[in-house]
């Protein structure tokens, strides 16, 4: 077992969280496809418990965020947030049908497992008792799309809690920490990079521009950059990795041998501890490519440079600790200390909508977009637990 799945107590799962969990992961929500059929099956499950579900689709109409109210229409309550897209399965090597839930060993294997279905079918399988507990505060469900490329689908969900006249009281988004509650992660700034070259017969290199070679000093100038963030930080040692990374993670150029290449491109992001500056790193980038590098290369031809496109950024999240939020977490997962991860997620969009937010959600991230994902029973049923102590924080004197 992970470490970060370690309990001294086991908690029993009931079979409702992995009946919904089982289903859920039947469904193939990759984020290049579309994910309406999970959604729509879980507006449907609302509808068959009376409780409305309003979905929030993308341009294509092909995706949805959904949103739905258990309690109180009117008043603050609580968010439970997770989102519904996962990582492709494309070239891992599963030992199960990654679509096809298997139970076994006290744990459930395939892709979303812990990542984050469990969390989803956690909470689905307590709506009949929130119905019962007749709320004095609602629950609502916030259901996202595109987390996976960037926490983009999410945007008009958040769009739309900043219009309320009251906005939630907080939020827990259940990524999986093993059930502990985080009050803090990094924020993530991503950014394609286009290198225009001159292209020339292999023979006369010295009258083309390569692209691949000037691309690779620019990478070389990002690991430079991610080795000065490691030695000279800032720190926060509460953090897992406790300082800013640079990471060059997808490159491509070249077509022959014999032809100096006249393009490349490659993707690199820069996760920064929530108080640091991403854009001040990029400006660095920049500021070598374009001072320094671009220059030489239109010596030899004036079209050749450097065309640098934004491909996603999300904010980091620190939730102060004498927050609501934070100590309610705290009391229903019985978890007193306060944990800061490396790993984003749309907590710090919540946040910046002045919605205080914390993380916690079965699993491990340590099993998140691996081959053979899964999470176990206990997990589950400590997270079913926690969804419980929820409700009965929440519901009337009577219900308790």
């Amino acid at each position: 077992m992970d470490h970060a799945e370690e309990s001294p107590t086991t908690s029993p799962v009931s079979a409702e969280v992995c009946a919904l969990l089982k289903t859920l992961i039947g469904f193939d929500t990759t984020s290049h496809r579309s994910n309406l059929a999970l959604i729509e099956y879980v507006r449907d499950y609302l509808s068959a418990h009376s409780v409305d579900a309003r979905l929030f689709y993308n341009r294509e109409r092909n995706k949805a965020n959904l949103f739905a109210t258990v309690g109180p229409t009117q008043g603050s309550g609580y968010v439970l947030s997770a989102h519904t897209d996962v990582v492709p399965v494309l070239g891992q090597d599963w030992s199960v049908d990654p679509w096809e839930a298997v139970q076994k060993d006290g744990r459930i294997y395939g892709r979303g497992a812990c990542d984050m279905k469990g969390f989803i079918a956690a909470a689905l399988a307590q709506v009949p008792r929130m119905l019962r507990a007749e709320l004095e505060l609602p629950i609502h469900f916030c259901l996202s799309y595109d987390e996976e490329v960037g926490c983009v689908g999410v945007r008009s969900l958040l769009g739309f809690l900043s219009e309320q006249a009251v906005k939630p009281k907080g939020c827990i988004v259940g990524e999986p920490t093993g059930m502990r509650v985080v009050s803090a992660h990094k924020g993530k700034l991503s950014v394609h990079c286009r290198v225009r070259g001159h292209a020339s017969h292999s023979s006369l290199a010295p009258r083309g521009v390569n692209a691949v070679e000037t691309a690779a000093r620019v990478v070389a100038f990002l690991a430079d950059l991610a080795q000065r963030t490691g030695v000279e930080g800032p720190f926060d040692h509460a953090f897992d990795v406790p300082f800013t990374t640079v990471h060059t993670g997808v490159i491509r150029g070249g077509s022959a041998l014999n032809i100096v290449p006249n393009e490349c491109v490659f993707d690199f992001e820069i996760r920064h501890l929530p108080a640091d500056d991403p854009d001040a790193y990029l400006r660095e980038v920049r500021a070598y490519a374009l001072q320094h590098l671009q220059p030489q290369m239109q010596e030899r031809a004036a079209d050749t440079g450097f065309d640098f496109v934004e491909l996603s950024r999300f904010p980091g999240l620190e939730t102060a600790s004498d927050q609501d939020i934070v100590r309610l977490a705290q009391r229903l997962a019985g978890d007193d200390a306060l944990h800061k991860v490396a790993f984003g997620t749309e907590g710090g969009g919540y946040d910046a909508i002045g919605v205080p937010t914390v993380v916690c959600g079965p699993g491990s991230i340590d099993q998140a977009h691996r081959p053979d994902e899964y999470v176990s029973l206990d997990q589950l049923g400590r997270c079913e637990h926690f969804i419980g102590r929820l409700i009965e924080t929440l519901g009337t004197p009577d219900f308790k």
